[in-house]
């Protein structure tokens, strides 16, 4: 169907001091390039969830390999999805470990989980480490999209101070590192991130403006309505649909913000900006569902969401565990102990495969967000109790625009450089890398059966 108005991919609904990105719509292509795609091409976008504290891994890894592996405790929410996910054993980051430093085991995962570096140990303003995969894929490609990448997390932290045993804060709260020296620390705040995604679109709003518009108790669909009612005259009826469908989808986002911001019911003794809603549930899926809004869009193809921070004693009453989560990761082998951190693990795991579920669901050219993604979901510690840093709890969601095939569970060699994976990933972005961090090579078995 030729549609009467051929759409530039980077389209937006604008009003006073709003930029709504378009998803991709059908009218983004001309009609007779279809049959060939080549305007259509699926972007591949590349994102990284951490979980802190390690894992119960006896809960977490499989027996058996190959496509036939079964489904542990924490993987079980998975269940829908395991033919959209790869589930790795083996890989390491080495430099995560002492190395003579002493304690710091919870700084050093963080440190090394996207770098691939031992961090310099100082709670100084002197830190160094690495740069991160993200931001050499956001260095790479970030000039194609509005933002070159997005850095999501869940707790405040500090970027100074001592957090670990003599390892500054700003290697626990942040995996994301510019440069060797400068951290990406992460956004917590839904109604922040949703004012960048959306807000202020061409520059132009006076802060007096954004002050009135966020007091005038309006959606910020209000602001693009009469754009948006010009544009769905000029659309086909499959993109009308998908057009209603994605603008629900924010008002729901702007929903939950509100409704979090506006609450009575009591907060936890750790202060939070207002935007942020009580529950830690609510709290990851509106974060997640920002993270979906931003790929859909093409606001960004590379992001970073960490669930905790590394360390975190965040206590998780709505799955029966008011314990400190840290605390409670050394269980030297109490059973009680490790029962509740395999709640923890599994309540994870949950919201993540909301999130893969969403994200399925959502058309994306010729396929869904999913099918044209990779997201590393783990953690940079494997046993918390002992501080390993082999064998990490590692898996890769998504078909990567066709180049990788999931639904399997493969072991490399113990040991193997977790930057290896990495290495991988960026090729399949389009970013050749020789190197990164302590890699030694690219990982095979990504795409082959």
């Amino acid at each position: 169907m030729i549609t009467p108005k051929i759409l530039p991919r980077r389209a937006f609904l604008r009003g006073l001091g709003v930029s709504l990105a378009l998803p991709f719509l059908d009218a983004m292509v001309p009609a007779f390039a279809r049959p060939n795609r080549t305007d259509a091409a699926p972007v591949n976008r590349l994102a990284f969830v951490y979980v802190p504290n390690g894992v119960i891994m006896e809960h977490w890894r499989p027996e058996t390999l190959g496509a036939d592996y079964e489904l542990t405790q924490t993987l079980e929410p998975l269940g829908a999805l395991r033919d959209e996910t790869l589930l790795f054993s083996g890989l390491a980051q080495h430099n995560g470990r002492a190395l003579g430093d002493g304690p710091g085991d919870h700084a050093r995962a963080a440190a090394t989980f996207l770098t691939g570096v031992h961090p310099k140990k100082t709670d100084g303003a002197d830190i160094h480490v690495g740069i991160s995969i993200d931001q050499v894929a956001a260095q790479a490609i970030g000039g194609r999209t509005r933002f070159a990448s997005l850095e999501l997390g869940t707790e405040p932290g500090r970027l100074a101070g001592n957090c670990d045993s003599g390892y500054s804060c700003a290697y626990s709260n942040s995996i994301s590192w510019r440069s060797e020296t400068t951290p990406n620390p992460p956004e917590i705040d839904p109604r922040l991130v949703f004012e960048r995604l959306f807000g202020d679109g061409d520059g132009s709003e006076t802060p007096e403006q954004r002050a009135l518009r966020l007091t005038q108790d309006r959606s910020i669909l209000d602001f693009v309505q009469g754009d948006a009612k010009r544009l769905q005259g000029d659309l086909g009826a499959s993109d009308r649909r998908k057009l209603d469908e994605y603008l629900d989808g924010v008002r729901d986002i702007e929903r939950r913000i509100v409704s979090a911001e506006t609450t009575d019911e009591p907060r936890p003794e750790m202060e939070k900006p207002s935007g942020i809603p009580v529950r830690f549930a609510e709290h990851l899926d509106v974060m997640f569902d920002l993270m979906r809004v931003a790929m859909q869009t093409d606001s960004t193809r590379v992001l970073s969401f960490m669930i905790g921070r590394e360390g975190s004693n965040r206590t998780y009453p709505e799955v029966g565990v008011p314990d400190a989560h840290h605390g409670i990761s050394h269980h030297k082998g109490n059973e009680e102990k490790i029962a509740k951190l395999a709640k923890i693990n599994h309540f994870h795991m949950t919201r993540f495969a909301a999130f893969l579920e969403r994200l399925a669901s959502t058309p994306d050219g010729d396929g869904s967000l999913l099918d044209h993604s990779m997201i590393v979901y783990g953690s940079g510690l494997s046993d918390g109790n002992r501080h390993h840093h082999h064998d990490l709890p590692l898996l890769l969601a998504g078909r990567g625009a066709g180049s990788v095939h999931p639904g399997r569970h493969i072991e490399y060699t113990n040991e193997t450089p977790l930057n290896n994976l990495y290495v991988s990933l960026l090729d399949r972005v389009g970013v050749p890398a020789e190197t990164l961090g302590d890699s030694t090579g690219k990982i095979a078995e990504l795409s082959d059966i």
